[in-house]
């Protein structure tokens, strides 16, 4: 039989709460080891929440906002957005032992200390000339139409989109991804413009269709599907390793360019190229990726100095392949299978990964370097 729950969603006397609180609680005050390439560094897991906590997006603001507009009980059943929210706060007091403000952590780290530009900036104005009109498509002359057509009572999801693209344009760093949340709005408008069109709605409907399926199939089984690919091969080569320990993987690509274990599956010793941002305010800060691409052939001899240390599979784009084809031959690497990646190659980034496996009389070396 299944037990009563509390107004605010919770079993009553919270006991499983309580004690995954008290064992976050607990864990503050231990230590984490970790490995970091040559040298063991030991961090307490307190300096690293301070480091890691959450951000809070002005657009989930502006949602609940709307959301909460005409009835603040309406979206909570019998317990107040009001409470809730007191509940979280409270519930972060319990995690990191002093009361959290997100929403300041979030202007402290992006717009304070402005280290969000450290993975790249854009103009101010990049979201109006070019980031909305992108993730709109060809969705942006239905949407600038319905704009127009939408009743007075709608404005307010039209100055919720202005909003957050103005609060997003004041950070140096800029992403597609980031204004994502504010689609299903425009998608209002769109309708809007759609239903008013009367002897061209089969044609615009026709028209947006195709266009975005055609971009739907390109983009999801075409664009930059080999980061995809090459991790189902490694996957392969664990299961059909009998020695899963003896296989390892170095990943020689720009940071977080593949999926990791969530698609591996498998206890397969891995490692890829870091690109942490700079946190101590270093003049000059190069991270781990970018001290490899100034000169990959030397970073290599230098990592790997004896054949101990050699992981037994390299994965790379094929622009890099000409540059470290002197230490793949001296180690005798072999490329033994190739992926596509994308017809728009630019920069770091190839038009095919190559895997390389190193080709030994013996067996494999048994541990890598992390």
């Amino acid at each position: 039989m299944r037990r009563p729950l509390s107004k605010c969603g919770m079993e009553p006397g919270g006991g499983d709460a309580s004690l995954t609180l008290h064992g976050l609680q607990n864990r503050s005050h231990g230590k984490i080891k970790l490995r970091k390439r040559k040298s063991t560094l030991y961090f307490n897991t307190q300096e690293k929440s301070a480091r890691r906590r959450g951000v809070f997006l002005p657009v989930v603001l502006l949602v609940h906002m709307v959301l909460l507009y005409q009835n603040p009980y309406k979206h909570h059943g019998n317990c107040s957005h009001y409470n809730c929210s007191f509940l979280l706060s409270f519930g972060r007091f319990k995690v990191y032992e002093q009361w959290t403000l997100v929403q300041f952590n979030f202007l402290k780290f992006n717009v304070l200390q402005n280290w969000g530009t450290f993975y790249g900036s854009h103009p101010w104005h990049w979201y109006f000339s070019q980031g909305f009109p992108v993730i709109l498509g060809t969705h942006l002359p239905f949407f600038i139409h319905g704009c127009y057509l939408a009743p007075k009572r709608y404005r307010i999801l039209l100055v919720t989109v202005l909003w957050t693209l103005l609060v997003y344009s004041m950070l140096s760093h800029k992403e597609f991804r980031f204004i994502y949340p504010v689609l299903p709005f425009c998608m209002v408008f769109c309708g809007y413009s759609l239903t008013h069109l009367k002897t061209w709605k089969k044609p615009a409907l026709s028209f947006l269709f195709l266009s975005n399926l055609f971009l739907a199939l390109y983009t999801g089984l075409v664009h930059q599907r080999g980061t995809l690919d090459v991790m189902s091969h490694i996957q392969k080569v664990c299961y059909n390793n009998p020695n899963k320990s003896s296989a390892s993987i170095f990943i020689m690509m720009p940071c977080h360019s593949t999926p990791y274990y969530s698609h591996v599956h498998c206890p397969l010793p891995m490692r890829f190229l870091q690109c942490p941002p700079d946190l101590t305010g270093k003049s000059h800060y190069l991270d781990e990726a970018d001290v490899f691409y100034l000169n990959p052939l030397n970073w290599l001899h230098r990592e790997f100095h004896d054949d101990a240390s050699l992981p037994t599979h390299l994965i790379t784009f094929s622009i890099l392949e000409e540059e470290i084809s002197a230490f793949l031959i001296s180690s005798n690497y072999k490329r033994t299978a190739v992926f596509f990646h994308t017809h728009l190659p630019e920069g770091r980034i190839g038009s095919h990964i190559y895997v390389y496996e190193r080709k030994l009389k013996g067996k494999f070396n048994m541990k890598m370097k992390f």
